[in-house]
């Protein structure tokens, strides 16, 4: 049995709705899809248990905290052996914001948020090419994100 086959049209009409609006409350979501909040609730929850829905939070905008470099940094490693531990020493620099394991040129591709310039060579130089293993990187910062979206969820 897939997972696909544990969800119904009623969960993938809620996961569109809240998708566009996490903040939604049930009983809006209830009154769109025609069943009770009870049941929107519980729908939710065992998609938390099966781990359709993953997370939960708030999405902030960087600029407005001050972190106005949004850069994607490829990493050579020097064995391909030491990607767990690397992984984990990246884990411990609170910038980077995701960690990707990839196929192709590079064999981590992360994204880092930093302050300014100054601020990413400091995450580059005094951090990243620091940790043992780490053969090399190559940076590219963003100069502009032009969207960002949900992927899209149909039955």
């Amino acid at each position: 049995m897939t997972l696909r086959s544990n969800l119904d049209d009623v969960d993938f009409r809620i996961l569109n709705i809240i998708t566009k609006n996490a903040r939604i409350p049930f009983k809006e979501v209830a009154s769109e899809v025609g069943i009770s909040r009870a049941a929107v609730h519980q729908r939710v929850n065992r998609m938390i248990d099966l781990e359709v829905i993953v997370g939960s939070g708030y999405n902030i905008n960087p600029k407005k905290v001050d972190f106005r470099t949004c850069t994607y940094i490829g990493i050579f490693l020097e064995k391909g052996g030491l990607f767990s531990e690397v992984v984990e020493r990246l884990k411990l620099i609170p910038e980077i914001v995701e960690c990707h394991y990839t196929t192709g040129q590079y064999a981590i591709f992360i994204k880092v948020y930093a302050k300014d310039n100054e601020h990413l060579k400091n995450i580059l130089s005094g951090q990243i090419q620091k940790i043992m293993g780490v053969a090399s990187t190559e940076t590219f910062i963003s100069l502009e994100e032009s969207f960002k979206r949900a992927i899209p969820v149909h039955s």
